[in-house]
């Protein structure tokens, strides 16, 4: 799967997820579903960048750039 297609991932479930949940009623940990459901993306957001940096190809060669750097400082 593309790291692109699952950084768009927060953004289909804001945006086009709420007219599916637009409802006052049942109630989510005493929120309206509508507003439990932007909560719930908005910890999902940091949730899928934290899986898009941890598999980044860029970052993991600048990590292993940084470890071999620190590695050899300690010798």
């Amino acid at each position: 799967m593309s790291l692109k297609l699952l950084a768009a991932l927060p953004f289909v479930g804001i945006l086009l997820g709420v007219p599916f949940v637009n409802r006052t009623e049942p109630f989510v940990l005493g929120m309206p579903l509508v507003l439990a459901w932007l909560v719930l993306w908005v910890v999902l957001t940091s949730v899928v960048m934290a899986v898009v940096y941890r598999f980044d190809p860029v970052n993991r060669a600048a990590g292993d750039d940084a470890a071999a750097d620190s590695a050899e400082a300690r010798s």
